[in-house]
């Protein structure tokens, strides 16, 4: 039984002098930007620690999990063997740990962010690395490192020797238990139960980018960031990148421009963006859908302007709103809204509606952190959230977050409160997510899942259309643009032909409200999500040349063409054809129509293009 304890004592002890450690280190960073934090103030001083916990937690799970093992041998190994096993490996983790540390906090006022694997572009050419520290700064910060390391490891030596002095053999009935308790590790590792792994979204919780900065584990961002590392090889090399850029330019130049008159009666309006999760154009009735799903989108198609023809250019949220708020195409098989160094660096439409004086903000129902969300919209600009967190536990589904009628009502409550204007407010929804769960009537029952999925944007459809009978009746509708898109669209219901045809990329866009100077009109020209901020920052006058991926929505050309990717492979098409391509296979999935052979050259060398981007940025 004592063989047992002591050990569990180690563990505690090794565990919580890492825990101490990275609070250590998160204090020596603040005080390093003493002015900056300063400029905090107390509260958010104590949050950076409390919500950066999580993280510290996640990283000392990873280092404490090779002692943990060598303490379990411990009941059959001399413990001399042990002590020099686990002192060797922590001796060596606080040296390199604090080097990062230090190199970390110098790097950080030139480079703006956490260390993490820009670090690795400058190990050939340290000399690069090195120019933005003063020759007094390396030496304090040598003189620094190796006094801070040896007095860590004084300390951990001390606590060490004590705790393994204890240990004595045992017996094999005690393996069980401690198995039980080196696999708990994995608890603090992830972040806990919840359904979505730690990331940095959890620890951004200020509208100041130096508190969520300093809130981050330097460790865990770097380690993270290396496993996330992008090859530099380009694995959808199909042409010179001269010749792509001509493939897409050739065709793309025309379609700047709108073809019609602006749709707007007012150069400045207010833009409210709902992101209906999920919505497929298979349930949408006004665009050729099942008939009975959406009967108040159906409804509202004939007042406003519909977009028969649009298309997503992903397959998950993630990827969904970089195409929407960046115009960015996503990549098959990566996700730049999880890497926080390159998705700071794409155009942002909050960023240019901001900086045209609209008042922003993003309304989600669930947990922000969800495809690290939070990270990216911050760094877009955006500063005021309500997210599942501003919702009672009692109106959540099992999983994901508040329903959508809940959601809804707090949105249409602040919206009807809002004093600004402009405004360029965003909502995601989420009902219509899996599990399908919320307390109404399910329409089409909840038999099968095809049936949940329906019953569910039923649901929704009814929120939303409530949503806009309430609006209309609100001072703001007559200056306010509505635009209802859905963040991709789905593999049900089931349709026949290819899994991965544009009949599963195809989604609703609907424009609405006062706005509008153009009623009852449909777009019949191909587009897809990555048009959208081009054309509403052209709409309303603000610049867009930064979003050179998109066209102009209203531009009626007959070259028209969305451009959409799944995992390892994409499809193109426009109005006279189709191609879908398959990496894996290195062959194509679909062939359509008179224009194929003009899409596979387009859509791979779309698909370089923006793969070459993603790599670069």
């Amino acid at each position: 039984m004592n063989a047992f304890k002591h050990r569990i004592q180690f563990f505690l002890q090794y565990y919580f002098l890492w825990i101490g450690f990275f609070f250590f280190a998160r204090l020596f960073f603040l005080l390093f930007y003493y002015e900056d934090t300063y400029l905090l103030g107390f509260y958010e001083v104590l949050k950076t620690f409390l919500y950066g916990f999580r993280l510290d937690a996640s990283f000392t799970g990873y280092l404490s999990i090779l002692p943990f093992i060598l303490i379990l041998v411990s009941l059959f190994i001399p413990r001399k063997v042990i002590s020099f096993l686990i002192k060797l490996f922590t001796y060596s983790a606080i040296i390199l740990i604090n080097l990062f540390m230090i190199i970390d906090a110098s790097l950080y006022q030139s480079w703006g962010i956490r260390i993490d694997n820009t670090l690795l572009n400058y190990l050939n050419t340290p000399e690069i690395m090195w120019a933005t520290a003063s020759t007094f700064q390396i030496i304090s910060g040598t003189f620094i490192w190796v006094l801070f390391s040896f007095s860590f490891i004084q300390l951990f030596k001390k606590r060490i020797n004590k705790e393994i002095k204890k240990l004595s053999t045992g017996s094999y009935l005690a393996i069980p238990f401690l198995f039980i308790v080196i696999g708990a590790l994995i608890l603090p590792i992830r972040g806990g139960l919840q359904t979505i792994p730690i990331n940095q979204s959890n620890v951004y919780f200020s509208n100041n980018m130096f508190g969520n900065h300093a809130a981050v584990n330097f460790m865990w961002n770097f380690t993270h960031a290396i496993s996330s590392e992008v090859s530099t090889k380009n694995p959808y090399k199909k042409f010179d990148n001269s010749v792509a850029n001509e493939i897409i330019n050739s065709r793309q130049k025309k379609l700047f421009k709108s073809s019609n008159d602006s749709i707007l009666n007012t150069t400045k309006p207010n833009v409210i963006l709902i992101i209906w999760e999920s919505l497929t154009a298979k349930l949408v009735g006004s665009i050729g859908g099942e008939p009975d799903v959406t009967a108040n989108l159906n409804r509202l198609s004939k007042e406003g302007i519909l977009f028969t023809n649009f298309y997503a250019n992903g397959d998950r949220t993630d990827k969904g709103l970089i195409a929407i708020l960046s115009g960015y195409y996503p990549q098959t098989n990566k996700s730049i809204i999880k890497i926080p160094n390159k998705n700071s660096s794409l155009p942002m439409l909050t960023k240019s509606m901001i900086d045209a004086g609209y008042d922003t903000s993003f309304y989600y129902g669930g947990d922000l952190n969800f495809g690290n969300m939070n990270t990216y919209l911050r760094n877009a600009g955006v500063t005021e959230f309500i997210d599942g967190s501003s919702f009672d536990k009692k109106d959540w589904n099992s999983k994901w977050g508040a329903h959508d009628h809940v959601f809804m009502e707090k949105f249409a409550a602040d919206l009807n409160q809002t004093q600004t204007a402009p405004f360029f407010k965003i909502a995601l929804t989420l009902t219509s997510h899996e599990p399908f769960e919320f307390p109404d009537t399910y329409k089409f029952g909840k038999d099968t899942e095809e049936n949940r999925f329906r019953s569910s944007h039923a649901y929704t459809d009814k929120t939303i259309g409530k949503f806009i009978e309430n609006a209309k009746k609100q001072p703001w509708w007559d200056h306010t643009l509505i635009v209802i898109m859905a963040d991709h669209g789905h593999r049900s219901p089931k349709h026949k032909g290819v899994f991965n045809s544009p009949k599963k990329f195809k989604i609703p866009m609907l424009w609405l409200g006062g706005a509008l100077q153009k009623k009852n009109v449909q777009i019949n020209t191909i587009a897809s999500q990555v048009d959208f901020s081009y054309t509403l920052l052209d709409l309303l006058n603000i610049d867009n040349t930064d979003f050179k991926w998109s066209k102009h929505l209203f531009n009626s050309d007959e070259s028209q063409y969305a451009h959409y990717i799944f995992n390892n492979g994409f499809g193109t098409l426009d109005k006279n054809g189709v191609f879908a391509y398959d990496f894996v296979s290195n062959k194509p999935i679909l062939q359509k129509g008179t224009s194929f052979h003009t899409l596979d050259s387009l859509g791979k060398a779309i698909t370089q293009d923006a793969y070459q981007d993603f790599i670069e940025r």
